[in-house]
């Protein structure tokens, strides 16, 4: 009993900073997680289960602007325009007709070059993260 209630204080150290972004955004991966873990496993599955979808939540964040070598890349390479009707923006994601190109070394990008654009997207989500003119 007592190893239990170590490890749950442990864990609660360990995990108090996400736990306490997580009462800011109901949404996040952390909020979902304390739910979760406290429906099965009581307060120590809350805590366990808010450690966890904080992690889970991370692997869902968006994309920071690319290196500078993605760019050098994404302009140099020949690859045929697509051309689309909808609006191409930064933040939402290309249509799925939109081939995406692999970025070489940099395995989180993939590229397309859309009505005579070229864009940097998550290939995850097919989100743009940069247009470049």
């Amino acid at each position: 009993m007592r190893t239990k209630v170590l490890l749950g204080a442990l864990a609660l150290v360990v995990a108090a900073p996400t736990l306490a972004a997580a009462q800011n955004d109901p949404v996040s991966g952390a909020a979902q997680g304390i739910e979760r873990g406290a429906t099965t496993g009581g307060p120590v599955g809350a805590i366990v289960g808010g450690a966890a979808g904080a992690v889970g939540g991370a692997a869902n964040m968006v994309l920071g602007p690319p290196p500078a070598e993605v760019r050098t890349y994404v302009m140099r390479e020949r690859v045929p325009s697509v051309a689309v009707e909808e609006r191409v923006v930064v933040g939402q994601p290309l249509p799925p007709r939109v081939k995406l190109h692999s970025v070489r070394g940099h395995d989180a990008y993939s590229y397309a070059v859309v009505n005579e654009r070229r864009v940097v997207v998550d290939p995850r989500t097919r989100r743009v993260i940069e247009i470049y003119e």
